[in-house]
């Protein structure tokens, strides 16, 4: 997610299935043929510039570590954002202020943790795990006996995924994926409760400048001086483009012509486009097992946010 930092979505699970989907698009807007599928090629290189952010910043593992990397991204996201967007920062009750620092605490907690599994582990299989966490939400809240077929297929494909020895996968790895995934789900959670409180995409930069106050220090104990290496300094800042910036943008307009609903099972492809990265960036290949576990991972995903929406 993944981690990624996209605008804020409304309200519901269904609707922010993945962390940043945008809340302007009403059920009225609904373009025919060509229209929808553009929208459709923006998601998709929405994810791809996501998931290939995060292989590039794998690569700077070696110099600035997990943490070094992830609070770089966040920081330079943070004053992307805020300095695009330009939130209003007076005439906000509490209870606005605790959404949006839960959002902020959620958004930082799960990127770091996403950053620790990969470094340990595949990107695909990273997020293929991590997407469990918006899955569950998404079962939860469907509350009919479809979602337990749901909740069978993931846990099929993760079955699949650990015992394919794909790549041998890490203990410590395979427990800081999960456990972003949940972070995931609890940022959906906060997500909506934002979007509901502050216009645009407001909450969403406060919310950033909140997470990356919190993974700074961590950033700097861990790699020190290495953050003020010209190319990690450059390829943080490149990482942060290719995670929210275009993103960011790219989905602004593409759900001005997509349904919520579409978004969000679209958002279920997000393994797809870490795979691909994985693949092309950090030579991480995958079997015809390891396939077939994330496609299952994939199907339950989507299949548990149409129940979700509909129930």
């Amino acid at each position: 997610m993944s981690h990624v930092e996209r605008p804020v979505a409304g309200s519901g699970p269904a609707a922010s299935a993945s962390p940043g989907s945008t809340s302007s698009t009403g059920p009225g807007a609904h373009p025919s043929g060509a229209g929808r599928l553009g929208a459709v090629g923006l998601v998709c290189a929405s994810a791809l510039s996501l998931q290939f952010g995060s292989a590039v910043a794998a690569l700077l593992f070696p110099r600035a570590g997990a943490l070094g990397m992830v609070a770089l991204r966040l920081v330079f996201s943070a004053v992307l954002l805020f300095a695009v967007c330009r939130p209003r920062l007076r005439g906000h009750s509490r209870t606005d202020w605790a959404a949006v620092v839960g959002l902020g605490v959620a958004l930082g907690t799960m990127n770091t943790l996403f950053y620790q599994a990969i470094e340990r582990i595949p990107l695909g299989a990273a997020v293929t795990l991590e997407l469990l966490g918006p899955l569950a939400l998404s079962v939860v809240a469907g509350r009919r006996a479809l979602s337990l077929l749901w909740a069978g297929l993931a846990l099929t494909g993760v079955y699949l995924l650990g015992a394919s020895g794909f790549s041998d996968l890490d203990v410590a790895g395979v427990g800081y994926a999960l456990a972003a995934g949940g972070m995931w789900a609890a940022y959906i959670v906060y997500n909506a409760r934002t979007g509901a409180r502050f216009p645009g995409a407001d909450g969403l930069a406060i919310a950033m400048v909140v997470a990356a106050l919190l993974s700074a220090p961590l950033g700097v104990l861990s790699a020190g001086g290495a953050l003020l290496d010209p190319v990690v300094l450059g390829l943080g800042a490149a990482v942060a483009v290719l995670s929210s910036g275009i993103p960011y943008t790219l989905e602004l307009f593409a759900l001005r012509r997509l349904p919520k609903s579409t978004f969000a099972v679209l958002m279920s492809l997000m393994p797809v486009a870490a795979s691909a990265a994985g693949f092309l960036v950090l030579d991480q290949r995958m079997g015809w097992v390891q396939v077939l576990a994330v496609g299952l991972v994939i199907a339950a995903s989507a299949g548990a946010v149409r129940t979700s929406r509909h129930g």
